[in-house]
């Protein structure tokens, strides 16, 4: 029998079991019954458990997934989908530029007085990768900056800058960013933390500072640890030749596509059109994987999210906020947006903040006027203050504003949310907040950290490099390194992008920004 990943019932409902425990259901009854009748656990790293289901088993499975979505959960009052109402629970919402769709009446705009635009904010201090300044000591030891307390880490207001379009470098470092931070995660993901570490230390790489590579390493180290099966021929020192496939740079590209097709003003319906017509089933995972084949049922948006695909608050829509961003610089209130639009085909609640909170860090970072540290806060401003997301991004600054060895911080982000899967976005986005504050949104160090940290760990380069590449403002502002093996080449199976070079991805991208 053909296991096809992400999609047989008796997997799905062991994952949406642990998802209804996340997000406020309370599913111990329905575990029960399924347990009784012989049901399996979900898998733990892979898409499909090795056994078939019997046919009782696959038809139980699929009414307790319908019965599982009909609880009712206690979060919902702090954790919406609803734009609407997402808005009334995020107090610092930026306001939108005049030209804005939405902009609000002068008058009920927050103001910030001058000079506070980077440090100011909500107490939080600058931070320089030289000299490195750490707060007191606290409580058993562990750095820690008073100011920041445990309340709500409030992000401030935006304020007025001018909509600068960002230049077609900046754009192109961005995309090499994004590119070579996936690129420097696919060998290892999937592989637990303890995995990752050991392999970068067989071969002197770590504190990670380069590629991967498997020269060196003992055999019994790869046999207990090895190689991510799909990327270790094309994503290793040993044999990189451009950028491979890869779904976080897939994602763009079809973005890229939908605001050619249809402006800034598309519809969730427009891009579940395009991915019909441009998206191979066969490249789609998780949550995407789930709302494709609930389009080709019949079933449309926004339910595509939420029918029997309990992935509905992983990484997915995180991965294709990008190119929101960068076509809205100096408006993360319209990236925000437009990334919720595309995230409610596949997503709710955390799924859609960490696409939400993505696009306007990167909207803010497009411009070129803030610092990392900025843009990270005006992130949180769109995503509501009590969520999970919010309480985990909150949290992962701290840690990293306040501790100097990083694999601490990662060490106390995996023990804090060890309950999560893997491919979850509150953990994968806590911890690209903490690698780009960690390092001060130096590229090299971001995506070091980002895939150092584990988890998702080529979606969390590629989001991590995206925005400090953004940062860094030009290609040459990137280390050779990390972009010469890229050759200017990206391999696709999207459109008529295949061998595309990212100069022209840039141009692309750039030529977006002028349209409404």
């Amino acid at each position: 029998m053909l296991r096809l990943t992400w999609v047989q019932p008796e997997d799905l409902l062991g994952h949406e079991l642990h998802q209804a425990a996340q997000d406020g259901r309370e599913p111990s009854a329905i575990a029960a019954r399924w347990t009784a009748a012989g049901g399996m656990q979900a898998p733990l790293r892979a898409g499909a458990s090795p056994v078939p289901a019997s046919p009782y088993l696959r038809l139980l499975a699929k009414d307790l997934l319908d019965e599982l979505a009909d609880l009712p959960s206690s979060l919902t009052e702090h954790e919406p989908t609803n734009l609407a109402q997402i808005k009334k629970l995020c107090p610092n919402w930026p306001y939108e530029h005049a030209n804005s769709r939405t902009a609000q009446p002068a008058d009920s705009r927050a103001t910030q007085p001058a000079g506070s635009r980077a440090a100011g904010a909500m107490g939080v201090p600058p931070v320089r990768a030289e000299p490195r300044t750490w707060g007191r000591v606290g409580a058993g030891g562990t750095p820690c900056l008073e100011e920041l307390g445990g309340g709500i880490l409030r992000a401030p207001v935006s304020e007025t800058t001018p909509r600068a379009t960002p230049t077609e470098a900046r754009l192109e470092a961005a995309w090499l960013g994004r590119a070579a931070g996936c690129l420097l995660g696919k060998p290892v993901e999937k592989l637990p933390l303890e995995g990752i570490r050991a392999l970068a230390r067989a071969t002197g790489n770590w504190p990670l500072n380069t590629w991967f590579t498997a020269r060196g390493i003992p055999q019994e180290l790869t046999a207990k640890y090895p190689w991510n099966r799909r990327s270790a021929a094309t994503s290793l020192a040993d044999n990189i030749d451009g950028m491979p496939e890869d779904d976080d740079l897939n994602y763009p590209l079809l973005n890229l596509l939908l605001l050619q097709r249809h402006g800034k003003t598309f519809t969730t319906t427009d891009v579940a059109r395009l991915w019909l017509d441009e998206l191979p089933a066969g490249r789609t995972f998780t949550a995407e994987r789930i709302a494709y084949r609930n389009l080709l049922s019949g079933i449309e948006p926004p339910r595509t999210a939420r029918h029997r695909n309990p992935f509905r608050e992983w990484i997915g829509a995180l991965i294709r906020a990008d190119v929101h961003g960068w076509t809205n610089p100096g408006d993360p209130a319209a990236a925000a947006e437009q990334a919720h639009r595309d995230a409610a085909l596949t997503h709710t609640a955390n799924g859609v903040y960490g696409a939400m909170f993505t696009a306007a860090t990167i909207a803010d970072a497009a411009t070129g006027a803030h610092d990392v540290h900025h843009c990270l806060r005006t992130g949180l401003a769109v995503v509501p203050a009590r969520s999970r997301l919010a309480r985990a991004v909150r949290h992962a600054i701290r840690l990293a504003h306040c501790t100097p060895d990083f694999d601490a911080v990662v060490d106390e982000l995996h023990a804090t949310h060890r309950a999560y899967h893997w491919v979850h976005a509150v953990p994968n986005t806590a911890l690209i907040a903490a690698a780009l504050t960690h390092a001060d949104g130096d590229f090299t160090g971001s995506i070091c950290r980002a895939v150092s940290g584990g988890w998702d760990t080529d979606s969390n380069g590629a989001t991590a490099g995206g925005i400090a590449g953004l940062l860094a403002g030009h290609p040459t502002a990137l280390p050779d390194r990390w972009t010469t093996p890229l050759k200017n080449r990206l391999a696709t199976s999207i459109g008529d992008f295949n061998g595309i070079g990212f100069d022209t991805l840039a141009h692309l991208t750039h030529r977006e920004t002028h349209r409404s």
